[in-house]
């Protein structure tokens, strides 16, 4: 670009390529970020050629191509979620924007799409940008009922101790509701009120689900 581009562009720009702009902050005096998954997401994933080849990874191919070409348009670095080890410090970066927090339960939760984050890349510009103050607050200061301490079928995710990703992998393969699970989505993701922000459909959390297990 002949300029350096602004926030509120590179936001448009990123709804319409089915993104959001999930925080933002400065790395190495340079304005860093972060894309994610928001309510357009499923829309235009779904008619993307990734979606329908049945090559393996289909969100994370398309997250390359699609951040890639961001990257390209705005001069900036693509850096992924993905691909490693060594796997870029997203959890900081997303801690550092001032729009997620840890919640009870130590999954990130998210001002916008609460616990259905999905991190999908990040523009590192070449520049320093102007960046908007955060404006919320974690919203599970103010959350009494804390619904993901007790949502998870098996226990594998609560306050008492740390994600027990075994008896996750376990109740997904045997479980009684483990359909309900592989369906509709993680039952802790879902029992956050704020992840309705996130306008997820029950396909795409059937198939981040489903590469979750997989792996």
């Amino acid at each position: 670009m002949s300029r350096y581009p602004e926030y509120d562009e590179i936001s448009a720009l990123a709804e319409a390529a089915g993104l959001i702009v999930m925080g933002a902050l400065e790395e190495d005096r340079r304005s860093m970020i972060l894309l994610g998954a928001g309510p357009g997401f499923w829309d235009v994933f779904s008619t993307a050629p990734e979606a329908k080849d049945d090559g393996a990874d289909p969100v994370d191919r398309w997250s390359e191509r699609v951040v890639g070409e961001l990257a390209a348009r705005l001069d900036a670095e693509a850096i992924f979620p993905f691909g490693g080890p060594p796997y870029a410090p997203f959890i900081r970066w997303a801690v550092d924007s001032g729009r997620a927090w840890q919640s009870p339960v130590g999954m990130l939760v998210h001002d916008r799409v609460g616990m259905m984050i999905s991190y999908r890349g990040a523009l590192h510009l070449t520049c320093s940008i102007p960046l908007p103050a955060p404006t919320s607050e974690n919203p599970c200061v103010s959350c009494e009922s804390r619904p993901c301490v007790s949502a998870c079928p098996v226990g594998a995710l609560s306050d008492m101790h740390g994600y027990r990703l075994d008896a996750c992998h376990a109740y997904l393969d045997t479980g009684p509701g483990r359909q309900s699970c592989m369906t509709r989505g993680c039952a802790v993701r879902l029992a956050c009120p704020v992840s309705a922000g996130a306008g997820r459909t029950a396909a795409q959390s059937a198939l981040h689900m489903e590469a979750f297990h997989r792996r």
